[in-house]
């Protein structure tokens, strides 16, 4: 009986220091599970925060569009214009980062530091309005505080302005003055597609894309950009080829505007379109165009420019040399050449988001 008692006696024990450990070990968690409860009852209260500090985030385009207005007032010269110039110089900064840094948070204009302070100035950081206005520099006080500082946003832009706009306000004199400026009429022609862009728009926020072909309908494509072509001497392929059937709608992929239209001995009959990032978009093997889209016309994403087919390779008219299909092509221009790139992965990117958006029902 004593041993039985005292079998009992440890089994209790047993029991109780099991009991202690558990009733302790829930203690340790409880308090994690109250940080847990107090975590997700906050969550709400964060997310909450984060939406009103998004929020409060100045929108870039909107701050843009303000300063853009503010100086058309100044310098009477259209939102628009002004709007061209920046996204010009914004659109040479990106295929040039290291020979054009940015200078400012939000504009894309660069001028580098002997012309804003003029050539002849012994000081290279002269911020003096008066001082680089004798030294012939660019420079000026846009913003009113006294000085012309070469990190302001609104003094590299409002400087540039004034110094194109020195040649006149009307769309013939302003285009004088880019010339005068740039020294390149690619450049004029450039600001002046992004002025038309702009005003046929009303806005800043045109960087939707759309998929060449209507998405679902039959086609087939993989990456070709740079593998070998013979027709006409050796050369690469400078696009994606995207293979449908004859008479598929050609749609535009971005906001642009026409700059080429008609035919090419490689190409066939073929549409090219400059966006406001400065790539050229080029559609070619067409079998006929939209009889309403034109050389200088404005066009949007998913407007239909002509139609899928297999001219080429040949005199004005020959087609059937190769099965029909759209040549997609994309060429940066950085200044004074084009650059061709693999447009590939932008059309996976745009036809996967494309997909996306009709299957919310958008």
């Amino acid at each position: 009986m004593r041993h039985a008692f005292g079998r009992v006696r440890r089994l209790k024990l047993t029991i109780s220091i099991v009991a202690a450990i558990t009733a302790a070990s829930m203690l340790i968690v409880f308090p994690g599970g109250h940080q847990a409860k107090a975590s997700s009852a906050t969550k709400p209260q964060n997310q909450a925060e984060n939406e009103q500090a998004a929020a409060a985030e100045p929108d870039p385009l909107a701050a843009r569009r303000g300063l853009y207005e503010k100086l058309s007032l100044f310098t009477e010269i259209p939102w628009n214009w002004i709007a061209a110039i920046d996204q010009y110089e914004r659109s040479m900064s990106k295929v040039r980062p290291k020979a054009r840094p940015m200078l400012g948070s939000t504009v894309g204009v660069f001028i580098d530091q002997e012309n804003w302070v003029g050539p002849l100035n012994p000081n290279t950081e002269d911020s003096s309005p008066a001082s680089i206005r004798f030294f012939n520099g660019i420079g000026q006080d846009g913003d009113g505080n006294g000085q012309a500082e070469r990190t302001s946003d609104v003094d590299l832009l409002y400087s540039l302005v004034r110094r194109v706009a020195s040649y006149g306000v009307s769309e013939d004199d302003f285009a004088i003055g880019l010339w005068e400026y740039y020294q390149n009429n690619r450049s004029v022609q450039r600001i002046q597609q992004f002025a038309r862009i702009y005003a046929a728009f009303g806005n800043l926020d045109l960087f939707e894309h759309a998929f060449p072909l209507p998405v679902g309908n039959n086609y087939a494509y993989n990456s070709t950009w740079g593998t070998g072509r013979s027709w006409g001497g050796r050369r690469t392929h400078e696009g994606t080829d995207i293979f449908a059937n004859h008479g598929t709608p050609v749609r535009s992929t971005c906001y642009g505007i026409v700059e080429v239209k008609g035919w090419n001995p490689y190409g066939g009959w073929r549409i090219g379109i400059r966006d406001l990032n400065n790539f050229y978009h080029y559609y070619a093997h067409l079998s006929g165009y939209d009889k309403t889209v034109n050389i200088g016309d404005v066009v949007k994403p998913g407007q239909v420019v002509g139609w899928v087919g297999s001219s080429g390779y040949g005199k004005p008219g020959t087609s059937g040399k190769f099965p029909p299909h759209l040549h997609y092509g994309v060429y940066s221009d950085r200044g004074l050449i084009e650059w061709s790139f693999d447009p590939y992965p932008m059309l996976r990117r745009w036809e996967q988001a494309e997909r996306k958006r009709i299957r919310a029902g958008n």
